[in-house]
């Protein structure tokens, strides 16, 4: 709560034995995470004491499952979003800030393709922008897919994105969205002997189209985020650095060779990442 300076350990009882890879805050003291994993691996836990105490509101039974990612609307309506489960993704929904949850039909959700899932790498294969809009990342299949839903995952839409796809390492790992037509794709191959052309794509439509970055990021990169002034600069981070774009996505150049898997910024000002290891930076601006 000191921009950075000091940290304290405020991890749920057993967390050793958990996977967290997604969390949503709402302020200092409330706060949404998620646990990944197969059959009961897959948690939500949540806290309104900024993490000195926490209460698990779903914990997932069906051993098909294996949640991923999860986003918010606002304070009350959010998202998460398990692989497919009888060729289907799955959509799990809360409307009380994440005290409770239930399983979205599956009516209007496209069949997943052979192979297809999603990657629980940064917290960004599912990712919201206004009051009704989300987007669900794929890969591990012949092509890599973004999904869109308009009405809080009822029914969704699907488009092929140009990022390399044919192997359960590839695709789609994380999206961004500065509004609900302005996107970024980010992924690639996550193997470290692997190449990784045109690991960045972008949309101007909410998703129904996607166009290669000419110029993208060197190598595969995790996790995305729009900086919070202006409205064409973006940050992409990977295991093997960072990229800065200025243009909306068109072209990147690296700015920071650290490894990190996840980015977020704050609408004061401020831009995270975060690692293996522990690793946490923080933005500087010259």
């Amino acid at each position: 709560t000191d921009g950075g300076r000091s940290w304290r350990n405020v991890s749920p009882p057993g967390a050793e034995v958990l996977e967290f890879r997604d969390v949503e805050a709402f302020d200092a003291r409330r706060a949404v995470v998620l646990a990944i994993g197969e059959g009961e691996a897959s948690r939500v836990l949540r806290t309104e004491d900024g993490g000195a105490t926490w209460t698990e509101s779903f914990r997932n039974t069906d051993p098909r499952a294996f949640y991923d990612c999860m986003t918010f609307f606002d304070h009350r309506n959010g998202l998460a979003m398990s692989d497919p489960v009888d060729g289907k993704y799955r959509i799990l929904s809360t409307r009380d800030g994440g005290r409770s949850w239930r399983v979205l039909p599956d009516a209007g959700m496209p069949d997943a393709l052979p192979g297809e899932a999603g990657f629980a790498a940064s917290g960004q294969c599912l990712v919201s922008a206004g009051p009704r809009d989300v987007w669900l990342a794929t890969g591990g299949a012949a092509t890599a897919r973004v999904l869109h839903s308009a009405d809080r995952g009822l029914t969704w839409t699907v488009t092929a994105s140009p990022i390399p796809a044919g192997d359960p390492a590839r695709g789609v790992f994380g999206l961004a969205f500065r509004d609900r037509a302005h996107g970024i794709a980010v992924g690639g191959d996550y193997r470290k002997d692997q190449p990784s052309p045109r690991a960045a794509a972008v949309t101007s439509d909410a998703g129904r189209t996607w166009r290669a970055s000419a110029a993208p990021p060197p190598a595969y990169r995790s996790g995305v985020a729009w900086l919070p002034y202006g409205r064409t600069s973006a940050l992409a981070v990977g295991p093997t650095g960072t990229d800065l774009t200025t243009d909306g996505g068109r072209t990147w150049r690296t700015v920071d060779t650290g490894s990190y898997d996840t980015v977020d910024c704050t609408p004061d000002g401020s831009c995270w990442a975060s690692g293996e290891q522990g690793r946490i930076a923080r933005l500087g601006l010259r």
